[in-house]
């Protein structure tokens, strides 16, 4: 009997040792998960920000008068 207990613990152990790689890969997953979410906020609050600053720079170009153009370069005559 002593062969078949030795038997039962490596069997018990190595389910052991699965249940726990696989409770640690799905804790990683759940990570990686939030991680990537949280990627994906900063992305989105940055692309919002940015978006802001160029519709306030747009409009702010609007609202100031274009600068006269000055006509074409006289050339200089020689004397």
């Amino acid at each position: 009997m002593t062969m078949r207990n030795d038997r039962q613990d490596q069997n018990k152990a190595g389910a052991e040792a699965a249940f726990k790689k696989k409770q640690e890969r799905l804790k990683d997953g759940e990570q990686a998960m939030a991680q990537y979410e949280a990627d994906r906020l900063a992305v989105l609050q940055k692309t919002a920000r940015l978006r802001a600053l160029r519709l306030a720079r747009d409009a702010a170009a609007k609202a100031e008068p274009a600068p006269a153009l000055k006509g074409p370069a006289e050339k200089k005559r020689s004397a």
